[in-house]
């Protein structure tokens, strides 16, 4: 059970963390494009616009694979947690059951080690009829969680593998739209033949040129 709930735990946690920053990246493209920087640019302005876009489908496509997870996998491990509570009901009716019948059969021992008068007879018919019932409830209950613990205990996986297919697809869908949206997305904006070197090289040259400008050189 406590392991059922760490994995319902951590894949709330991941979708959280992949919503927070959906979220946060649709908040940067919303910021950049009501930025006065991206109107004086037209051609940076296209190139925020394109990533806006991106964004926002990032974050329909995101939402839908939280609730795909939701409704296939947190949802069904939440009911098969709920069993739980009936199943060590089960195990606790059990024990009391065991507990009636140890004291009721150490009462009928007790009777049968005494000497065999007539009220001591009365007393040991009188024990074990007492006993009967209680012995045969005790078998009941135990033999029914000797059948059925290990069924439950084996069925476990083959409960979870739906949710861990539906978890595993979700996921594929995820990010086979993510390398679609943001292959599209370089392809709008990346200048072809541009290493990242040369951008390095290229920021470097503007930033020399920045601060040598007269206004932020050193005192």
């Amino acid at each position: 059970m406590e392991r059922d709930t760490v994995q319902d735990r951590a894949a709330q946690e991941t979708d959280c963390t992949q919503d927070t920053m959906s979220k946060s990246a649709v908040k940067i493209s919303s910021d950049l494009l009501s930025n006065p920087l991206c109107e004086q640019d037209p051609s940076f302005l296209e190139m925020v616009m394109a990533f806006d876009t991106a964004m926002k489908r990032m974050d329909s496509f995101n939402q839908e694979k939280v609730n795909q997870i939701q409704k296939t996998v947190i949802e069904p491990l939440k009911k098969f947690s709920s069993v739980f509570p009936s199943l060590n009901m089960a195990v606790k009716r059990r024990e009391q059951t065991l507990q009636d019948y140890k004291r009721l059969q150490s009462k009928v021992e007790k009777y049968e080690e005494k000497e065999r008068t007539g009220p001591v007879l009365a007393k040991l018919h009188q024990a074990r009829e007492e006993l009967r019932p209680v012995k045969e409830d005790f078998e009941a209950k135990n033999k029914q969680l000797l059948e059925e613990m290990p069924k439950f205990y084996s069925s476990r996986i083959d409960y979870f593998k739906p949710s861990f297919e539906s978890l595993v697809r979700a996921q594929v869908v995820y990010y086979t739209e993510m390398h679609k949206i943001f292959g599209d997305l370089t392809a709008q904006i990346d200048r072809p033949g541009l290493s990242d070197e040369q951008r390095e090289r290229e920021n470097e040259a503007k930033l020399s040129e920045l601060r040598a400008l007269s206004i932020v050189a050193d005192d």
